[in-house]
């Protein structure tokens, strides 16, 4: 997927070689070993040729051989850390790097600290432009940016060719936005069909089923759970490009997962969530952390099918809740994250010039 992303940025790309060693069985952990060393020496030949004046690195396994290879020839490294908690390669990783940027303050322990007593410096998680150019770059008042949602709306509306702008007795419904990841989520899915009947009297529904679980939904479609009036409400979608930015920004309200950008897309957008972590991974901080900033509630994967009609309804009522949760996140949005970023690549690379 990345080198897709990469290649159609314009930018050029070369791929190493690399394997997970950490929590795999002995033979496939000799494999991965071997084709790690692999990526080295083809880090260190790429390296030798492209003479980079730093690294940046956002962590994983994949990046070791190439921050490896930095370290031995003195180029200085930045790995950017976007979630609350560092994983396994992350913390080794580190020890490496000159600095570490981090999304908020809170992770600057991991690190030793703030630099200079640490290597930790926060930057922020960086959003993408288009949704920065949409919500005023996240520095309308709180009037101004509910006028622009609304109008954000009629724009969504107008580009998946479907009612969202439709009003209840007691005008505009509240827009929702209900989505799991790029692939999708099938726990999130099945609470949210389970809970159409209590919820579509209430709300307009934008749900981003995912590829994987479209054929499922399909299935179900011959069957709708409330009449007809009601269904019109609901607007399934098997998965958004270019109006996923659109979305974010025009929603009232989303359901999601707690992976790393709502750190930072969720506060620019000042875009109140219901957060269900996926389980098994570094999700359960990050959703703890928007909650603990009055920025989101946050229910486990565990008790969605119970608590997601009863939760979100709260929520939707709760119109002064809501308002707070969006002052709430405008607080800790960090727009300039990018920059902020590109601040501190700059001066490691003059540093090494």
């Amino acid at each position: 997927m990345e080198k897709a992303l990469v290649q159609q940025a314009g930018i050029p790309y070369q791929g190493i070689a690399t394997g997970q060693l950490r929590g795999k069985n002995p033979l496939t952990a000799v494999q991965n070993a071997g084709k790690m060393i692999g990526g080295i020496i083809e880090s260190w030949r790429i390296l030798r040729n492209f003479r980079p004046d730093v690294c940046l690195a956002t962590g994983g396994y994949v990046c070791a051989p190439v921050v490896t290879v930095c370290r031995r020839r003195g180029i200085p490294v930045l790995i950017y850390l976007p979630d609350m908690v560092p994983g396994w390669a992350i913390r080794s990783l580190s020890r490496l790097a000159q600095r570490v940027a981090v999304s908020y303050p809170a992770v600057a322990t991991y690190f030793g600290g703030l630099y200079p007593t640490g290597k930790a410096v926060v930057t922020g998680y960086p959003v993408r432009r288009e949704l920065l150019d949409l919500v005023g770059n996240g520095r309308l008042d709180a009037q101004r940016h509910r006028e622009n949602r609304a109008q954000l709306r009629r724009q969504l509306a107008a580009q998946l060719e479907r009612p969202l702008d439709a009003s209840g007795e007691a005008g505009p419904q509240p827009l929702v936005l209900v989505w799991g990841g790029s692939q999708g989520s099938r726990n999130i899915n099945e609470a949210t069909w389970a809970a159409l009947p209590q919820l579509l009297p209430h709300v307009q529904i934008l749900h981003v089923v995912g590829n994987r679980d479209w054929a499922a939904w399909q299935a179900k479609l011959q069957q709708p759970p409330v009449d007809v009036n009601l269904w019109r409400r609901y607007h399934p979608v098997a998965y958004l490009h270019e109006e996923m930015v659109l979305a974010l920004a025009a929603a009232d309200l989303t359901v999601a997962r707690a992976g790393a950008s709502t750190l930072g897309e969720f506060p620019v957008a000042r875009l109140p969530a219901l957060l269900t972590p996926h389980p098994g991974v570094n999700q359960l901080q990050n959703a703890e952390y928007l909650v603990q900033q009055g920025a989101a509630v946050l229910v486990r994967d565990e008790v969605l099918h119970q608590q997601l009609a009863p939760v979100l309804l709260a929520l939707v009522h709760d119109r002064h809740r809501r308002m707070a949760m969006e002052a709430a996140l405008a607080q800790i949005a960090q727009p300039d994250a990018a920059r902020a970023i590109a601040r501190e690549l700059s001066a490691l690379a003059s540093q090494h010039r």
